[in-house]
């Protein structure tokens, strides 16, 4: 027989986060409904499907003063303790006392997301796991040089005249612009990215 339900156990939520990317201009911002029963590894490839990263580079979560992330024992990259599991560990458990957070991808780039922590809602048994709410702008192409890189990209990219100009559109192609966002592609990657959670062992 399946175990009872502790009376005290709380409803499974919905959390809506509001995900930023720090420190580019056009401001590019992404809104989903997540399961705070997701673990920080499936957050992951939502980040990644909702802001359009190709997930090729390392990348950590920092809630408070606690890391979460793939570093071991072993890795003494950044000192101090290691990162707690992020396939081990979900939303609802870490984020309950937090309203934001921060997600770091490419350490050589340094993109640093801010994480919002919007709404907490009852979830109900029909919602899907994931869901992308709405966006803006376009995100930068990998490996382009961080914030400072990017900023140079779109320079370039807008200005006929500019020295670089034929360099960066041959390199990045002629179809990226950075103000585009297809909210229902974007949408459709990320529900393909998460299956629904599993439901919380005690």
């Amino acid at each position: 027989m399946p175990a009872k339900t502790p009376a005290n156990t709380p409803p499974q939520q919905m959390l809506q986060l509001r995900i930023t990317l720090l420190n580019v201009k056009p401001l590019v911002r992404r809104r989903v409904l997540v399961n705070a029963n997701l673990t920080f590894l499936q957050l992951h490839h939502v980040i990644q499907a909702a802001m359009g990263w190709e997930d090729c580079h390392l990348h950590e979560f920092e809630v408070g003063r606690q890391r979460i992330g793939t570093s071991s024992k072993e890795d003494n990259f950044f000192g101090g303790e290691p990162a707690l599991p992020e396939s081990k560990h979900r939303l609802g458990e870490i984020l309950a006392n937090h309203k934001k957070f921060r997600y770091w991808y490419d350490f050589g780039d340094d993109w640093w997301h801010e994480i919002t922590i919007e709404k907490r809602l009852d979830a109900n048994p029909d919602d899907p796991p994931v869901h992308l709410i709405d966006g803006e702008n376009a995100c930068p192409p990998e490996d382009c040089g961080g914030p400072w890189g990017y900023a140079e990209l779109c320079a370039a990219l807008a200005d006929t005249a500019h020295p670089e100009h034929e360099q960066m559109l041959e390199w990045v192609g002629d179809k990226f612009d950075p103000k585009a966002f297809d909210l229902q592609a974007s949408a459709k990657q990320v529900s393909r990215c998460v299956r629904a959670p599993a439901a919380k062992k005690r």
